[in-house]
């Protein structure tokens, strides 16, 4: 007789439990309904960084409101040309598109001349857009949202469907989605609270929610599996409680603390942008464990035999496969390794040719029929591909804007940007033909002077100079980022000592970010890897378990990044070929060491507990994963369906994320767990649980 298990308080006290949660939840959901008002579609600073520092100094310039690039619709192009002769607009301003037309006045024009025109259309039942950087971030984060209801109106539907198949009982495939949606409900409310206090990127809802669900799902499955294994034996309610809790309920919270830690270490990438997605992830696994270790076992305390209710005899868990892919892979080991290395080792191939960017067109990220998208391509069309993204540059100068020496000096900087390849237009002072002397004068009378003062800022820092550099080529090209590196290194060798330049803007603020994030992408891995190795360490106590863990888990993010060069970068399968967005990609590779945990503790403690039993290590091997196959395959299955939907999403980050999370848990519960670690584990026999196996009394 084994010893009785012992009940937790929170299945002694279950209707207090259960109060007290009613309580919280209905205290979270105003703040859940109004989640995404305080994120934002793009906050990529990095602190310090010169970019951040230029748009600072860009900040003190005063710069009179010009015409805007604007989009018309709801009136047809022939009554605005109609229009625009009225109020004498020349009509080549106007260029028709589909989904209205698109007014874009030449480059200085004041607001004040186009003004009527706009307000005229509106008057008529226009819609007028202003084509920007706020307007298209505003609508990816309304896509944002949109995809979350979207998203969340498949993946729910279909969770119900695959639930019973994988739990075996209606009953017991509602707990966990309830586990599930509360949890992401108490998630997005903890998001709602800190996006007041922090900068927080609109993915996080997206994010936030379908993590909690899909670990919300996977943890509530593991336990009431067991609860209902030990009910099967006879074993009282009560205990059945404190047996699944001791069991399920230990290996999730060490699955729950890895992935929770293995989020968190994006708090190395060192940005506002990692941290919130940093907080953010461990809150949604962190609120998912309270549910999980106070609500769940309350839950399973009152329901009792009747979480048996609507059993269905064919389900996942009860399949021949398991039991026969156990006894396969552990009798021909060698040839189950094999497979499994050949599955990984293909896709693994194209993994380090992956290229990681960030589009500084944030229109490029909407869908390609988008009005606002259709638009800056026309624009770009007429005014250049540079036109839409300058590039500005600050200038700090030893001497001030009043004397001589300043604008000679700005002169010398101008005359190098502009023989810089790929220059499209330098705007400045000096190219208005002014000699440096006359230039002096007029910046000490700026008042009078409104072209000088959109470059200069006497009264705010009398030092300051900005120039604007526009290039041939666009933003998101590769010329653009190579005249960003010549442009510095001018300012590096132009701007006298003493003195600053840098370069700000979306592509400035972009090339730091990216640079930042290759930096610290290394210590970001290399700590999630960290995390996993010590999680699995103290779960397993098992030196080897934990190294292979790491080794797998490392082959499984090649194979994921040569799944993302495939479909994403080379834009097989019907998808636009575009590198893989590096504001997502590195939170797959963490999420992809931190999930992984979970199914790695739940096969190694079910392996461990038939060897405590005197099992040799091949047939604990075979009796964990016919134990567990069925459960894990689920659980992967339904993780992929959560992350899946966000296919939808007319954003490409989010596929991104779809695409790479849903190849990541499938490799990693199809093939390591049904194929590697049985036929690894027959191979090394009591050492593949050294130095624990030491303990162990039966041979292999």
């Amino acid at each position: 007789m084994g010893k009785t298990p012992h009940v937790p308080w929170t299945a002694r006290h279950a209707w207090l439990v259960v109060v007290v949660w009613v309580v919280l939840v209905v205290a979270a959901f105003p703040l859940t309904i109004r989640v995404t008002r305080d994120l934002q579609a793009q906050n990529l600073d990095v602190n310090g960084s010169s970019a951040v520092w230029a748009d600072d100094q860009l900040g003190l310039v005063q710069t009179t409101p010009t015409a805007q690039p604007t989009l018309i619709s709801g009136l047809s192009a022939s009554q605005l040309s109609e229009d625009a002769s009225l109020l004498r607009i020349p009509a080549t301003w106007l260029d028709p598109m589909s989904g209205g037309t698109l007014l874009l006045a030449p480059s200085g024009t004041s607001a004040a001349t186009v003004a009527p025109l706009l307000s005229r259309a509106q008057a008529q039942g226009g819609k007028t857009t202003v084509v920007s950087t706020n307007t298209i971030s505003h609508t990816i984060v309304h896509d944002a949202e949109t995809t979350l209801r979207s998203s969340a109106v498949i993946a729910i539907p279909v969770l119900i469907i695959l639930l019973p198949l994988v739990f075996g009982a209606v009953t017991q495939s509602l707990i966990p989605l309830l586990i599930a949606l509360l949890g992401s409900e108490m998630a997005l409310a903890a998001v709602s609270i800190l996006e007041k206090y922090m900068t927080l990127s609109v993915y996080l809802t997206d994010i936030t929610t379908f993590l909690a669900l899909g670990v919300g799902v996977d943890y509530a499955l593991f336990i009431t599996t067991r609860f209902r294994e030990a009910l099967d034996r006879g074993v009282p309610v009560a205990e059945a409680v404190g047996e699944a809790m001791q069991t399920s309920g230990r290996s999730v919270l060490f699955s729950g603390l890895a992935v929770t830690l293995a989020v968190s270490t994006l708090f190395l990438a060192g940005t506002s942008y990692w941290r919130g997605l940093a907080v953010g992830g461990a809150a949604a696994v962190i609120f998912v464990l309270l549910l999980t270790h106070t609500l769940l076992p309350a839950l399973l305390r009152l329901l009792g035999p009747r979480l048996h209710w609507g059993t269905i005899r064919f389900n996942m868990q009860r399949w021949p496969l398991w039991q026969r892919l156990a006894g396969w892979s552990t009798w021909r080991p060698w040839l189950s390794v094999s497979i499994g290395l050949g599955l990984l080792v293909l896709p693994a191939l194209l993994g380090p040719s992956i290229s990681v960017t960030m589009p500084a067109n944030l229109a490029a990220m909407l869908p390609t029929a988008s009005p606002l998208r259709v638009a800056t391509a026309l624009e770009q069309k007429i005014d250049g591909p540079g036109s839409i993204s300058p590039l500005p540059v600050a200038l700090q100068l030893p001497t001030t804007v009043q004397e001589p020496a300043t604008w000679e000096t700005v002169a010398r900087i101008t005359t190098s940007l502009a023989a810089l390849p790929d220059v499209a237009q330098v705007s400045s002072p000096t190219r208005s033909g002014a000699s440096p002397t006359a230039l002096a004068e007029l910046a000490s009378s700026a008042s009078s002077d409104g072209q000088l003062l959109s470059f200069i800022s006497p009264s705010a820092d009398p030092h300051l100079v900005v120039l604007v550099v526009t290039a041939q080529s666009g933003p998101n090209a590769n010329a653009t980022t190579g005249l960003l590196s010549n442009i510095q290194q001018v300012l590096h060798h132009d701007v006298p000592p003493g003195g600053r330049g840098a370069v700000g803007g979306a592509i400035g603020v972009l090339h730091d970010f990216t640079q930042h994030t290759d930096a610290r992408l290394p210590w970001v891995i290399a700590a999630a890897a960290a995390v996993a190795f010590v999680v699995l360490l103290i779960a397993t106590g098992s030196v080897t378990q934990a190294l292979l863990g790491v080794l797998l888990d490392g082959l499984v993010a090649l194979a994921t990044a040569g799944i993302l060069v495939l479909t994403i970068q080379q834009g097989h399968f019907g998808l636009g070929a575009e590198p893989p967005n590096i504001t997502v990609t590195p939170l797959i590779f963490v999420l992809l060491f931190g999930l992984s945990m979970d199914y790695e503790v739940i096969l190694l403690h079910r392996i461990q507990e038939a060897l405590r039993r005197g099992a040799s290590p091949r047939d604990a091997a075979r009796e964990g994963i016919a134990q567990t196959g069925g459960m894990i395959t689920g659980a992967g299955l339904l993780l992929v369906d959560v992350f899946l939907v966000q296919l939808v999403s007319p954003l490409e980050i989010l596929k991104t994320l779809a695409i790479g999370m849903t190849a990541a848990i499938l490799l990693d519960t199809w093939i390591v767990r049904s194929f590697l670690i049985p036929g690894i584990t027959s191979l090394m026999g009591r050492y593949a649980f050294w130095p624990w196996g030491r303990r162990l009394t039966s041979a292999s």
